[in-house]
């Protein structure tokens, strides 16, 4: 099989069309689909079922790009090793995290790494969603819960603590819980039924306090951290935010500071093979001197 076109055919599979596979491949839509005809024609096999909204792996096609990913990935390692040098880190870092994370704490810190480190090609990308580091969707991730899998390395990094948090205009407005009861009364920005939080029981406000198993009514339901910040920074409501995220922007006012919600680890993860990479070495010590700053 021609690696050319296993590789235009991967991309293909994971944009679900010609014309997105293109873009990213820059090649145009008539040469992508000409790529994968040639494939499916040596292997005399269709490796996509073609719709009118996308393409479709058939069962060869999955087997095929399962096959094609793991020896991409692969690949991508040797070159990774192949292009690190002892003296002097270079070459890409893939970085993945939280939104809230990435966008409030890593990002505006990553001025600095750079500069220090000019032949470092960071690549930040933010997701609730875990990566899967194995097959090297990222290099480096910094995540709110441990890894599973045994062949990546971890260090703890913090913890984060949860407190409750709300704009100076909502208490302008609708006043300063004194009691856990008055939060009855105020109006809750927490994670939605269908969201995903980075840790079991972040809406544990709806709970605190509440007899007989009742819960508090949600003012507003968001599927991510970040957006609970942004919300709660608009003098929506009061909501549960881990308070790195007001020591970043000051403009958040502390409620009833005696309550303290779920305390949450961040780990420093990344795979075993990348144990000697230099590049990973000096983020990490990087990482670690900032949250050390952070601490202090």
């Amino acid at each position: 099989m021609d690696w050319d076109k296993l590789r235009i055919f991967q991309a293909v599979a994971e944009a679900g069309s010609f014309t997105h596979a293109g873009d990213s491949l820059n090649l145009s839509q008539s040469a992508v689909s000409r790529q994968v005809g040639s494939l499916e024609e040596s292997l005399q096999i269709p490796l996509f079922h073609r719709h009118a909204r996308g393409l479709v792996l058939t069962e060869q096609g999955e087997i095929l790009f399962k096959a094609a990913r793991e020896v991409l990935a692969k690949l991508n390692m040797v070159e990774a090793r192949i292009s690190e040098s002892r003296e002097r880190p270079q070459g890409p870092l893939k970085v993945t995290t939280t939104i809230a994370f990435g966008s409030v704490w890593l990002a505006p810190r990553l001025k600095e790494f750079l500069e220090g480190y000019p032949d470092i090609e960071v690549s930040l990308m933010l997701s609730d969603n875990e990566v899967d580091l194995s097959m090297r969707e990222a290099d480096v991730a910094i995540r709110l819960t441990p890894p599973t899998q045994s062949d990546l390395v971890q260090r703890r990094l913090m913890v984060l603590r949860y407190h409750l948090f709300a704009a100076p205009s909502y208490l302008h407005k609708m006043g300063m819980p004194r009691r856990l009861e008055d939060l009855d009364h105020h109006r809750l920005v927490v994670f939605g039924e269908d969201a995903k939080p980075p840790v079991p029981n972040l809406n544990w406000l709806l709970e605190a306090g509440v007899a007989n198993g009742e819960k508090r009514k949600a003012y507003l339901k968001v599927n991510s951290t970040y957006g609970i910040f942004r919300a709660v920074q608009s003098g929506i409501g009061i909501g549960a935010l881990p308070h790195y995220l007001n020591q970043e922007t000051g403009n958040l006012v502390e409620v009833l500071p005696e309550l303290r919600g779920p305390d949450v680890d961040v780990f420093f993860v990344y795979p075993d093979e990348l144990r000697s990479s230099n590049r990973i070495a000096v983020f990490r010590d990087f990482i670690v001197r900032k949250i050390e700053d952070l601490s202090g």
